[in-house]
């Protein structure tokens, strides 16, 4: 999966559905390769965003309360 990501998000203009079938003979569902098109493509524009606007990078202790926030919330 990250290798399709990444050619997703460096060469698309290289990604094929032939890409898509080897993830699927491996056992990756359709449905878990859609989910990771639509979190690449999010993050993909978050991280347009935040170099546009400069947005802030936290430091270690910032980093650390936020992977606690999402280890018990989750992204919902």
């Amino acid at each position: 999966m990250l290798g399709f990501i990444e050619k997703l998000t460096l060469t698309p203009e290289v990604l094929t559905a032939q890409d898509a079938r080897t993830l699927r003979s491996i056992g990756v569902s359709a449905s878990a390769i859609e989910d990771a098109i639509h979190v690449c493509a999010l993050f993909s524009v978050y991280d347009r965003l935040a170099d546009s606007l400069e947005f802030d990078i936290p430091d270690e202790k910032g980093f650390a309360q936020s992977a606690s926030m999402l280890l018990k919330r989750g992204y919902v």
